[in-house]
């Protein structure tokens, strides 16, 4: 059995080496190349074991990631970090102005996207003659809807769009992942609990708005006041020390009082990114403050994606699911056209959007670690294995398709 240090070594070798290499000769934007280069290595290693079955490398390295559990690793480890990172960067006062654009996307878009999924997952699947349930279907919808805020803004720095679409996106992928963990938190104990299915749409709305807003009121107060501490010292390495533990004591707080951890840390990010360089952070403390969470973001990013890349190894997808895998994709893309459309046209007799943001949202829309971290939570039920499988399906054609041809749709559509 491995040491929690000698996995973290095994896997920054890896990042290291790979990244390298990317950067060396494939010249892939780094996150999609580092994941492109795990799926490729574990489907080298995949031919390795069918072909010569007395090699026991393919053992070795999947026994090894087995160790990580991907669910927490993610859930519970990384993203905290990311969100925070992500949130320093996102302009408030332009946010606040399309407060209303990112809010409506992040709720009314999600719980669209969620029914469309939903009901084109359930017919799919029994198109096939692999009866899934309803409600596992809502399930499957609750966990790919939100857009991944790792996979969305790590796309976001290698791709150049209008600062009010920049904002839209990043501001839409950094609050709905906390929506739709709720509702994706509902769905299961509702799909398991009674065995029947039934769906309380009032109970989901009060656990949404409880945990939305206390998420957002606690992120509030915990960022004033790390934001009041630093502006009362000018010491860097205390200041860089005082934004961990912001992270990490408003993450781990919101899980005990049972409110949205990823809100809340967002909040507190926008909060320490928007005045913090105002009055509370002198020249030298922000140089070191934005840069130490900016390497946190890269390096982090760069493990996560690795992992995706890897997991094929853990997963064993069944075959038998591809082509209700096959069948997600555009189905998923169907279902964020119409939750990108509808609030849009809605709002646009109010808010200004750019030429081409409704299919830029659309393609942009990438799903990451969080979806295949939500899946892998699922209870080890027959409905798993189909929903992982087609949940798989999409992150890598979000990731390397979308992303990779994100740049040219929109060089082609925004002026």
């Amino acid at each position: 059995m491995l040491s929690v240090f000698d996995l973290v070594a095994i896997l920054l070798v890896l990042t290291a080496a790979f990244g390298w290499i990317n950067h060396r000769f494939i010249r892939l934007p780094h996150s999609i190349g580092l994941m492109v280069m795990g799926l490729c290595a574990s489907l080298v290693l995949v031919g390795i074991e069918l072909a010569l079955p007395n090699v026991v490398l393919y053992e070795n390295l999947t026994a090894i990631l087995r160790q990580v559990d991907f669910q927490k690793t993610v859930l519970d480890g990384m993203l905290a970090f990311l969100l925070f990172a992500g949130a320093l960067h996102v302009d408030l006062a332009i946010l606040r102005n399309r407060a209303w654009i990112v809010g409506t996307m992040a709720t009314l878009g999600i719980l669209i996207s969620i029914a469309v999924v939903g009901s084109g997952f359930w017919l799919a699947a029994r198109l096939i003659e692999l009866p899934i349930p309803f409600a596992w279907a809502l399930v499957f919808g609750a966990l790919i809807s939100p857009t991944d805020p790792l996979a969305v803004m790590s796309t976001l720095k290698e791709v150049r769009v209008p600062e009010s679409l920049k904002v839209d996106m990043s501001g839409e992928s950094l609050f709905n992942d906390g929506v739709g963990v709720v509702i994706f938190t509902v769905l299961v104990a509702a799909a398991v609990g009674t065995g029947s299915g039934a769906i309380d749409l009032v109970h989901i709305g009060e656990l949404l708005f409880i945990e939305a807003l206390g998420g957002s009121l606690l992120g509030l107060a915990t960022g004033y006041i790390a934001y009041r501490a630093m502006r009362a010292i000018d010491d860097y390495p205390i200041e860089v020390l005082l934004s961990l533990a912001l992270v990490a004591g408003t993450y781990t707080l919101a899980g005990k009082l049972h409110m949205s951890g990823p809100i809340a840390v967002v909040v507190a990010g926008l909060i320490i990114g928007s005045h913090g360089p105002k009055d509370a952070l002198s020249d030298e403390t922000q140089r070191y403050l934005f840069g130490f969470w900016t390497l946190i973001d890269e390096i982090l990013n760069s493990v996560l994606f690795l992992l995706i890349g890897l997991e094929v190894l853990v997963l064993r997808l069944d075959p038998h699911y591809g082509w209700l895998a096959a069948l997600s994709v555009p189905l998923v893309l169907l279902a964020r056209l119409a939750a990108v459309s509808i609030p849009v046209i809605a709002l646009s007799r109010v808010h200004r959007f750019v030429r081409g943001t409704i299919p830029v949202l659309t393609w942009g829309g990438l799903r990451g670690g969080i979806s295949i971290a939500l899946a892998l939570s699922l209870p080890e039920v027959i409905e798993k294995s189909p929903i992982l499988a087609a949940t798989y399906a999409i992150v890598l054609f979000t990731i390397i398709v979308q992303g990779l041809s994100l740049r040219a749709l929109v060089e082609r559509l925004v002026k």
